[in-house]
């Protein structure tokens, strides 16, 4: 492994807030099944996979359903969300993350994506960043969640790093543990109360500034 600093974002409400979007198709199925869902329960399926938060709002909703039934739900709430995805364009990017995207470039500092989402790439595409990432990483690429590392550590051997030299932007309490347990720098995007076990916690892009950035690509690689 080459001895240098690295980059690895997570997409949804760090690059892009399509948090929103999972929202609507969520309570849309909710709403389907004769129960209702909360923008407070949506906050605790950050991160979570699709399988796993439909087990949560069905738990939340007091309702079973059959296996096969299960599945064609999560097929429903995924064309749901799709369809608002499909209206996406590079206005969706969130304030500040082109700055230090661009930083990056200049720079010839390597960067990735490590999202659960398996529909990060065609996201990607959306915002016309697709390109951009020198790696990418997604539902489709791991098996197992976070707080397991394994979306970043993939993500690291990609961009040719060590976990330990990578530096991980993420927005949910699984993400920074996931980072965290790989031995990365943590950057939490949100609440500090939430995210308190980030090595550094903003509550956007718009508070980070390039010194920042260049003090951590100062700091003694290991």
């Amino acid at each position: 492994m080459i001895n240098h600093k690295a980059f690895i974002f997570d997409l949804d409400g760090v690059i892009v807030d399509t948090a929103k979007f999972h929202f609507l198709a969520w309570r849309k199925l909710a709403n389907d099944l004769g129960f209702d869902f909360t923008e407070e329960q949506n906050e605790q399926l950050k991160g979570v996979s699709r399988v796993e938060s439909l087990k949560k709002i069905l738990k939340w909703g007091n309702k079973e359903l059959s296996e096969e039934e299960f599945n064609r739900q999560m097929a429903i709430k995924n064309e749901n969300y799709l369809s608002y995805v499909d209206e996406m364009d590079k206005s969706e990017i969130l304030p500040g993350v082109p700055k230090v995207l661009d930083y990056l470039e200049e720079h010839d500092i390597p960067f990735a994506l490590g999202s659960a989402s398996k529909n990060a790439r065609t996201i990607l595409k959306k915002i016309d960043l697709y390109k951009r990432f020198d790696a990418i990483v997604d539902g489709t690429d791991v098996s197992k969640a976070k707080p397991d590392p394994e979306v970043f550590l993939i993500a690291a051997k990609k961009l040719n790093a060590r976990p330990e030299n990578c530096v991980v932007f993420e927005d949910s309490v699984a993400g920074i543990q996931a980072a965290n347990i790989g031995e990365m720098t943590s950057i939490g995007i949100g609440d500090k109360k939430v995210l308190q076990e980030a090595d550094h916690v903003f509550a956007d892009f718009t508070e980070i500034e390039i010194d920042f950035i260049e003090k951590l690509l100062r700091n003694k690689e290991k």
